[in-house]
C-alpha cells in the first residue's frame, strides 16, 4: 500500500486511520468489480528480511503472498485481518487504546474469534506490516512497563508538563505512546542507557545525571519498543549521543544491539526503532581482563550464541569481531555490577568517564 505526497503532511493518528481506512475500500472496490477479494501481505519470512548497509539495520524486502478469498484456507485469516483492522479504525477515531490482551478477548465476540493469543498477536502484526504502520500507531498497546527516565528534561504529555529530573527516585516511565509526548526543554549532554534496574538506581544514588550531565534510562533487560522509539528520538530530535551499557555476555550484546540496528522479527518497523548512531558502552571481553573482573564461565549457550552473532551482519564492524573472539578465547563473561568489587562508586567515579573518553 503506497504512502500518496498528501500523507506527508498528515499526523500519524490521520495517516493511521486512512490506512486502516484504506485497507477497507480495497475489498470493498474488488466486492463493486465482482473480482475476488484479496489483500497482498508483505512476508515476513527469513528470506525476505535482509540487512541494509546504508540504513543500518535489517528491513523488509520486495516479497509478498497474496490473501484471497477465492481461497477456502484463507477466507478466516482475512476476516481476523479485516476484524483487526476495523477495531483499530474505531480506537484511532476514538482517540482510544487496548492492550493485546484486551484485544484477544474483545475478538471473542467477532465470531471468527483466535485460537489463542498468539494467534490474534501475529494478525495485529500482519495489519502492521500490511499498512507500515506500528501497532502504538493502530491504537494496540503492550502490557509490559517502559523504561525508566531520570535527568533534566522535560515533556508535555497531554495538558501536563512533566520534568524527570523532579519524578521521584525512579524517574519517568516511558508511555507506550511515547509519540504523543512532546520534548519541551532539556539541559543535557548525552543519554546513558542501561540494562538493570539495579544499575540504573546506583547511578541515580551516585548522582551520574550531574556527573555526566546525562539522561540515565534504565531499560529493564530487553527494551520495549516505547523505549527504542524514546532513544531514537533524543537522538535524532535533540541531538543527543546515545550509549548503552549491558552485561558483559551475548545476550548482553544483543540487547544493545537491537537497540542500534533493530531486530529481524521487527524488521517492518525498524525505521521507527533503530538508532545506529547509538554506542556500546557495555561491558567487553577486553574489560573483563583490563579491569580484572569476577566473572563466570561461558555455557555451552552462551558459546554458541556468540558464534551466531560472528555471523549476524549487525556485528560485521571489527571492533565487535575482536571483542567477541576474545570472549570465546578467555571463557568468561561478567555483569555490569561487578565492578562493585572495587567498591559501589567505581562504576561511576572510574569506568563510566574512562569508557566515555574512550568513545568520544
Amino acid at each position: 500500500m503506497s504512502e500518496s505526497k498528501d500523507n506527508k503532511n498528515l499526523s500519524r493518528k490521520e495517516l493511521s486511520y486512512n490506512k486502516l481506512k484504506g485497507l477497507g475500500e480495497e475489498i470493498i472496490e474488488d466486492v463493486v468489480k465482482k473480482d475476488i477479494p484479496s489483500l497482498k501481505v508483505p512476508s515476513r519470512g527469513t528470506s525476505n528480511i535482509v540487512y541494509d548497509d546504508a540504513k543500518r539495520y535489517f528491513v523488509l524486502g520486495d516479497r509478498y503472498g497474496k490473501r484471497s478469498l477465492g481461497n477456502v484456507k484463507q477466507i478466516k485469516k482475512i476476516g481476523q485481518m479485516v476484524q483487526v483492522a476495523n477495531f483499530c479504525k474505531d480506537l484511532v477515531q476514538r482517540e482510544k487504546t487496548a492492550t493485546l490482551r484486551e484485544m484477544y478477548y474483545v475478538s471473542e465476540g467477532w465470531g471468527i474469534g483466535f485460537d489463542n493469543q498468539q494467534e490474534s498477536n501475529i494478525v495485529g502484526e500482519d495489519i502492521e506490516v500490511t499498512l507500515g504502520m506500528s501497532r502504538e500507531d493502530l491504537g494496540l498497546m503492550p502490557e509490559e512497563d517502559g523504561a525508566s527516565v531520570y535527568g533534566n528534561i522535560v515533556f508535555q504529555e497531554g495538558d501536563i508538563e512533566i520534568n524527570a529530573l523532579k519524578s521521584g527516585k525512579s524517574g519517568y516511565t516511558i508511555s507506550p505512546t511515547i509519540d504523543e509526548v512532546d520534548f519541551l526543554d532539556h539541559d543535557v549532554e548525552r543519554v546513558i542507557a542501561v540494562e538493570t534496574m539495579g544499575m540504573f538506581h546506583r547511578m541515580v544514588q551516585e548522582e551520574a545525571y550531574k556527573k555526566f550531565n546525562t539522561l540515565i534510562v534504565g531499560l529493564k533487560g530487553q527494551a520495549a519498543r516505547a523505549t527504542r522509539r524514546f532513544l531514537k528520538r533524543v537522538n535524532e530530535e535533540l541531538d543527543l549521543p546515545v550509549y548503552i551499557c549491558n552485561d558483559g555476555d551475548p545476550w548482553g550484546f544483543h540487547i544493545a544491539m537491537v537497540i542500534i540496528s533493530g531486530s529481524a522479527k521487527l524488521a517492518h518497523v525498524n525505521h521507527d526503532l533503530a538508532t545506529p548512531n547509538a554506542k556500546f558502552l557495555g561491558v567487553t571481553a577486553s574489560d573483563i581482563v583490563n579491569y580484572e573482573l569476577p566473572t563466570d564461565p561461558l555455557k555451552d549457550i552462551d558459546v554458541l550464541r556468540l558464534k551466531e552473532l560472528a555471523n549476524d551482519p549487525r556485528y560485521r564492524d571489527p571492533t565487535w569481531q575482536t571483542e567477541i573472539k576474545k570472549m570465546l578465547k578467555i571463557g568468561k563473561k561478567a555483569e555490569q555490577q561487578s565492578f562493585s568489587k572495587y567498591g559501589l562508586e567505581y562504576v561511576v567515579d572510574t569506568y563510566f568517564p574512562e569508557k566515555l573518553e574512550l568513545l568520544s
